[in-house]
């Protein structure tokens, strides 16, 4: 088996401070790498337990305008796989679990082996797959455990009870649930299937489970947090991001918004 990743480390650790963990997302490369690297530090300094780098891809299904935007602004600006691991490695460097969220086609296209192997010498801790299914997942299982590498799976409100039991039994470092079927982005409120989701996975799994999709100020956080191991935020980062005037405002507004999420899920 392998040894406990620094993801695990996170979720432990909030679990033992009586909290849930706040898992943030950005692209890497929005709205360039210097300042992507910036933000996602502020953000882990600020309170953020984990950090979630995008890779970006020209058909990102599951993501919402926002991301979608960010996403192909980063593709038009030349950023590659090298951008992302280089993103990767200096939020591990800077202590903090860094995972990978990405299609499955990047990966593929640069060979899973060669991927894992890169990745874990970046310092990252795995990655989040949205459309990559228990099916279909070939010998990323292995290939993972070869390298200490969490893999993260989605459950929707939409599972059944022997999908979800497939999907926990194949991730590690954590499950994903998502609280709405649809794209990402924030909402003014949130899904009352949120909870329902997570209490149905736990009945599969002993892992975290953290819940993604639509969550965005401070108060949904709390209200997250009281029921999941885990608060995984994005579009509320990216949208700080585009609408700031310069890098440092960009890399403020993230801070910001960080401090007030980390507070949220911490009552």
């Amino acid at each position: 088996m392998p040894a406990v990743s620094a993801v695990s480390t996170a979720f432990e650790k909030a679990a033992a401070e009586g909290r849930a963990a706040l898992v943030g997302y950005l692209p890497a490369g929005f709205p360039d790498k210097a300042t992507a690297i910036k933000a996602a530090l502020a953000m882990a300094e600020a309170g953020a337990d984990v950090i979630e780098v995008g890779l970006p891809y020209s058909d990102p299904l599951m993501d919402g305008p926002v991301i979608a935007d960010a996403v192909y602004q980063s593709l038009q600006g030349g950023t590659r796989v090298k951008d992302v691991l280089d993103t990767v490695e200096a939020i591990a460097n800077a202590g903090t679990a860094a995972l990978v969220m990405t299609y499955w086609n990047p990966v593929d296209h640069y060979g899973v082996d060669a991927f894992a192997r890169d990745l874990s010498a970046a310092g990252g801790s795995g990655l989040i797959t949205p459309d990559l299914t228990p099916e279909e997942a070939g010998d990323w299982p292995e290939v993972a455990d070869t390298y200490g590498l969490d893999r993260v799976f989605l459950v929707a409100p939409s599972s059944p009870e022997e999908r979800i039991a497939a999907i926990t039994r194949i991730c590690r470092g954590f499950v994903y649930a998502v609280s709405l079927m649809g794209i990402t982005g924030t909402r003014d409120s949130l899904s009352g299937s949120a909870e329902g989701v997570v209490r149905r996975t736990r009945e599969h799994t002993s892992l975290p489970v953290a819940v993604g999709v639509g969550v965005s100020t401070p108060q949904q956080a709390a209200e997250v947090a009281g029921f999941a191991d885990g608060v995984i935020v994005g579009s509320a980062f990216v949208r700080r991001l585009a609408a700031a005037a310069t890098s440092k405002d960009a890399v403020d507004a993230v801070r910001e918004l960080s401090a007030a999420l980390a507070e949220g899920v911490r009552r």
